[in-house]
């Protein structure tokens, strides 16, 4: 039997490719930017111009969609009320429409603060996956899935390094911190599961673990169709 195939927009260095790839998906990505360290097919192309080519996104089962985030972090909102230059484009809604238009199944991923922006999602916490993260991210679909609770209190003792404060002490988390000036960088790969990528690249990526919990859930949703 042939695997279903998965069509990943805006997918970065393939932090959600590898756990959809690892459900049970054949994966191809498409971004915008070049993405050397891609581990599936890649596509440099513009995300949203491949969604209006019907004929080719009728090809896949699922598309998955990872719009850029920046534009709806709470920093970002707090840069703009101080009158800073910011331009980061909000393309979830213009997403969703071309998703309806190819339909198929699918999943939109953003962070906590595009939860205005989506429509019913459901949340995944590393905790609740047994991760030292607590990287919240949230999945919007046209298809029932279900999301992962936190649990903090899994990791309680503080043990992992993120920055010096201002007289020089050091200071510990009880999770890994995965953010462009964190500190800790070596923790990055083991805590998010991704050991092929940039730390660059791991900081805008989210865990293959979070993308595989929703991937499996896609593929019953597939077989259940075709029964």
């Amino acid at each position: 039997m042939s695997r279903p195939r998965l069509l990943d927009l805006f997918c970065g260095a393939g932090g959600a490719a590898m756990g959809y790839h690892r459900a049970g998906f054949d994966v191809v990505g498409v971004d915008i930017a070049p993405q050397p360290n891609y581990p599936f097919s890649f596509r440099q192309a513009d995300a949203l111009e491949t969604l209006a080519r019907l004929d080719f996104v009728a090809q896949f089962d699922v598309i998955h969609a990872s719009p850029p985030c920046q534009g709806y972090l709470n920093l970002t909102r707090q840069n703009k009320a101080m009158g800073r230059l910011v331009d980061h484009p909000n393309l979830i809604a213009e997403a969703r429409a071309a998703l309806f238009t190819a339909g198929r199944s699918y999943v939109i991923e953003n962070v906590a603060d595009a939860r205005p922006a989506l429509i019913d999602p459901v949340r995944i916490c590393g905790t609740g996956l047994g991760l030292p993260l607590r990287r919240h991210r949230l999945f919007e679909s046209n298809v029932p899935i279900a999301g992962v609770p936190c649990d903090h209190k899994r990791f309680s003792e503080p043990k992992y390094w993120t920055g010096w404060r201002p007289n020089g002490e050091k200071r510990l988390s009880t999770v890994v911190q995965v953010y462009g000036n964190a500190g800790g960088k070596h923790e990055w790969p083991a805590a998010m599961g991704i050991d092929w990528a940039t730390y660059d690249e791991i900081a805008e990526a989210i865990p293959p673990a979070y993308s595989e919990h929703v991937g499996r859930q896609l593929i019953q949703h597939l077989q259940e169709r075709a029964a």
